[in-house]
């Protein structure tokens, strides 16, 4: 790797550690890389959520509690990315995707109730990757669903990640 290189990513690392460090309440401590500025939006199950049941892409009961579920583009989050939000504590697991999360960088997290997904609305959030989920994993479970655009768009990135 060039000096130049090394460099960079030294810097890259120390403005990661200063904007974790500078996002998370006092109380709380960081132990994972974390990202800046995600995007998060808020679903819960039935009529609110096009009539879906509480089941995740898993076949699953969607999570609520200590750690909970959320959905997001496996290409980018794979089945399984464990994650706290900064700023809340919170911890959730990446077990569902939805159509209108592909390609945006955008996680949605899981709430019980209709009130809960409205008061979350919106939020940029600095997440703490906890544990790095599996694009293998991913790429068998979505390969046997390819029928949908969306899944096609995850299926070939997860491809494209492979090859590089």
């Amino acid at each position: 790797m060039s000096c130049k290189k090394t460099f960079l990513t030294f810097l890259l690392s120390i403005a990661t550690a200063w904007v974790c460090a500078a996002s998370r309440p006092a109380d709380r401590e960081i132990s994972g890389p974390c990202i800046d500025g995600v995007k998060t939006t808020a679903y819960c199950a039935g009529a609110d959520n096009g009539g879906y049941e509480a089941k995740n892409a898993l076949g699953k009961q969607l999570k609520s509690g200590a750690v909970n579920s959320a959905a997001a583009d496996w290409s980018r989050y794979p089945v399984g990315t464990r994650f706290r939000i900064v700023e809340t504590g919170q911890q959730y697991i990446v077990d569902d995707y939805g159509s209108a999360l592909v390609g945006t960088g955008t996680i949605d997290l899981y709430k019980s109730s209709g009130a809960q997904v409205d008061r979350w609305g919106v939020r940029h959030v600095t997440i703490e990757i906890l544990e790095w989920g599996s694009p293998q994993r991913s790429l068998e479970i979505l390969k046997e669903r390819g029928g949908m655009r969306h899944i096609r768009e995850m299926v070939q990135a997860l491809r494209d990640q492979k090859a590089v």
